[in-house]
């Protein structure tokens, strides 16, 4: 049981800049549009992925995103 989202935004922490950086780049080539913030915007060390959820994705695309994520943070992790 998940708490119910204040917000359509879920910021999902990463650390090191150029690993949030590599992570959002791999998720647009395969079709996710996924921000990484950074400093300074947020305090170094904890650069993040922006997901963002609106009423027009389907469970479909939400799973196939949550799998891709599943797949790439622990790839791109080891290769720092």
């Amino acid at each position: 049981d998940l708490p119910t989202p204040a917000s359509p935004i879920f910021p999902l922490l990463i650390g090191p800049n150029q690993l949030a950086v590599t992570l959002s780049r791999t998720l647009l080539e395969r079709g996710w549009h996924v921000q990484a913030i950074r400093p300074p915007t947020v305090p170094r060390g904890t650069a993040r992925l922006r997901i963002t959820v609106t009423a027009s994705h389907d469970t479909d695309q939400i799973e196939a995103f949550a799998d891709d994520l599943q797949e790439l943070v622990p790839a791109i992790a080891s290769l720092r």
